[in-house]
């Protein structure tokens, strides 16, 4: 029976959908976070912080007093507060901390930004929360030109193991394998690569299984991290000796990714390809699902915005963040009616998994106010601005595209450290190619196209940034770094900014294995 069909006769509803279509984004985001107080407002994060007080805020005829009292009654949280002064309660097994009931998963997050994995909570809402905002977006689907077999076929989501590991009072795992071992029912029958390759906790060993059972199943939309399913497309045509994955899954239309910009994948997606596909990205973390494209060749996402989710936008400038992009304590923080189209701005979370006022570490930019669409622009520590050059993910992103469209090559890995250079500083570059190229035709072009997009890049390119440095390492040296930090499949992904420790680590990794 078509996924579509089995939706509507399943019963499953689109009220969320139509109800954020035509309503103010303003008065769902009131009502969400109104929802998210009362349910949480006898725990003990809801005691200590007087949420029964902001509620009260919500019969002032000020329309935003109660944002105001939340604002005034709340600080704003990264992982470190959030989880030393609350979260470790709940992952020893007591309840009602920050959540109602008892806190039965934590996601393992990627741990891109920090050398250790952070535990984030996954309740039974934000579970459901996940869920329902999936299958708003398999709903979508019926906006995109797809021939009526397509919806027949199989969705292979590649992510960690389904076998979960039991601490005790709580499992573990990634967040996609925390989602797949509890999928509905009627998901069974679509969903791919089946419960037991799925359990597969040995990266290779999985990616392994999938090849060789490949040509039994008809794939037509793949999920997955870029980097994880461009390798296990490699795999399988390698294992059936085929020029492109539609000899195996011809009827694959759709492939669906997040967590990284997927620009640097392009070229090398469309190596593995026999025709075009539809990519459509989503904005998933292991702190809920966020906002997801609604519309084809429309690369910007929409926010949900009444499904378990409230939004702070901090602006991403010097007033609110200092230089190693932590937040001040006097950061402005804004509701979605007062941001603006263009702007970056850093995302706070308050959420049915029980954070609060929470710095996810994501940088965004609006550029549909009408929409409430979203670009993902960076991470507030993944960026450079040594002396100024305020160079942006986005930035490098765009500039390492370019340069793989000037020399026909594939670039699908780099990263970039901020490095002394005498008195004055440089930026060091190591880029994953497995053709052959010339490291200083490649700076040379890097280096322009980064003039180009960043003006404040272009002036202290003649002043304080006195070099740039680039470094062209083979793509599997990236995974094997990942691999040795146990970082390997799932939602894991190479840091596009490297500093401090892990620099250090990563000069050591390359020593060695060059």
């Amino acid at each position: 029976m078509p996924i579509l069909g089995t939706l509507l006769k399943k019963g499953i509803r689109i009220r969320e959908s139509l109800e954020q279509e035509y309503s103010n984004p303003f008065d769902l985001q009131k009502e969400e976070l109104k929802k998210l107080l009362i349910t949480a407002s006898q725990t003990l994060f809801g005691n200590y912080y007087s949420f029964n007080k902001i509620l009260s805020g919500y019969k002032n005829r000020d329309p935003k007093e109660f944002f105001r009292l939340y604002k005034e009654l709340v600080p704003i949280h990264n992982y470190n507060k959030i989880y030393n002064d609350w979260w470790h309660l709940a992952k020893e097994g007591k309840r009602n901390v920050c959540w109602p009931g008892h806190v039965k998963y934590f996601a393992l997050s990627s741990g891109t930004s920090e050398a250790s994995s952070k535990y984030l909570p996954i309740t039974k809402d934000m579970k459901k929360a996940i869920q329902k905002t999936s299958i708003r977006q398999i709903l979508t689907l019926s906006k995109y030109d797809l021939p009526a077999g397509f919806f027949e076929g199989g969705i292979l989501m590649l992510g960690g193991s389904t076998q979960l590991n039991n601490r005790g009072s709580y499992f573990e795992g990634d967040l996609s394998g925390i989602q797949a071992a509890q999928l509905p029912f009627w998901f069974q029958h679509f969903y791919k690569p089946g419960k037991k390759i799925a359990k597969t906790r040995d990266w290779e060993e999985k990616l392994n299984g999938i090849a060789r059972k490949a040509r039994d199943w008809d794939i037509s939309i793949i999920v997955g991290v870029p980097a994880w399913i461009q390798i296990l497309m490699e795999k399988i045509l390698d294992y059936y000796q085929v020029s492109n994955i539609h000899e195996v899954w011809p009827n694959l239309q759709v492939y669906v990714h997040g967590g990284v910009s997927f620009d640097p994948y392009r070229k090398g997606f469309q190596k593995l390809l026999g025709r075009d596909i539809y990519y459509i990205e989503t904005y998933l973390a292991s702190e809920g699902f966020i906002a997801f494209q609604t519309k084809p060749d429309h690369r910007a996402m929409r926010l949900v915005l009444n499904n378990g989710t409230f939004y702070e936008f901090v602006p991403f400038d010097e007033r609110n963040f200092d230089e190693n992009g932590d937040i001040l304590p006097d950061a402005e923080t804004l509701m979605i009616d007062e941001i603006e189209e263009g702007k970056e701005y850093a995302l706070l979370l308050s959420s049915c998994a029980g954070a609060w006022r929470y710095m996810i570490g994501d940088v965004v930019k609006l550029v549909s106010k009408e929409d409430s669409e979203i670009v993902i622009t960076g991470r507030t520590k993944h960026f450079l601005s040594l002396c100024g050059e305020h160079m942006s993910v986005d930035n490098m992103n765009k500039a390492i595209e370019l340069v793989a469209d000037d020399f026909n090559i594939d670039i699908p890995e780099f990263t970039v450290a901020g490095i002394p250079h005498g008195t004055l500083f440089a930026h060091h570059w190591y880029l994953g190619t497995d053709a052959t190229v010339d490291p200083k035709a490649i700076r040379d072009k890097l280096d322009q196209h980064l003039k180009a997009l960043n003006d404040d890049y272009a002036v202290e390119r003649s002043a304080a940034l006195k070099d740039v440095i680039v470094d062209i390492l083979p793509v599997h040296t990236f995974y094997k770094w990942m691999e040795s930090k146990g970082k390997v499949g799932g939602q894991n992904k190479f840091p596009r900014v490297i500093k401090n420790n892990q620099y250090d680590d990563w000069k050591n990794f390359i020593n060695k294995v060059n």
